[in-house]
């Protein structure tokens, strides 16, 4: 499903929309170019989540662990050397929580995903626009596509 974004208010609605269907176990894997809105959508998912401060990018400690309505955890690959790095950091312990993870540069660990996942590519158009090409498998996945289907029609 691709999703084009216009400015940073479509950007706050589509976290809105996935922050409200997240459960627990979810993962969300965030991939595009630096400066695409990786950590911005995850702002926007966290706020509505519960979260209460300011997300950064972990980009220098790889994981952050925030409170909401569930245990969020963020995570940022784009240093990662291996996968052996990953499991050192005690990555099974997050995915297989009672938490939701996002993970920006996923592409980075691809081999360790689990199967049932939401990915968000995000492609750069110009200053303001966005697409949005989110694919996944699994149930909460089902229920976001459904979600961004009843959005997409009242916005038409």
């Amino acid at each position: 499903m691709k999703i084009h974004i216009n400015n940073l208010k479509d950007t706050e609605k589509i976290g809105k929309i996935i922050s409200n269907i997240l459960e627990e176990g979810t993962v969300i894997c965030l991939d595009g170019d630096l400066g695409a809105g990786k950590t911005t959508l995850t702002q926007f998912i966290a706020k509505e989540f519960g979260v209460n401060g300011y997300i950064t990018s972990p980009t220098f400690t790889i994981i952050k662990e925030y409170n909401g309505r569930l245990p969020l955890y963020h995570m940022d690959v784009y240093r990662i050397g291996s996968e052996v790095e990953m499991y050192d950091l005690g990555y099974d312990e997050y995915i297989y929580s009672n938490g939701v993870t996002i993970i920006e540069w996923s592409i980075n660990i691809k081999n360790m995903l689990p199967e049932n996942r939401i990915n968000i590519e995000i492609q750069r158009i110009d200053e303001k626009s966005r697409m949005f090409n989110i694919t996944g498998k699994g149930t909460t996945y089902e229920r976001l596509t459904e979600e961004l289907i009843n959005y997409e029609s009242t916005c038409n």
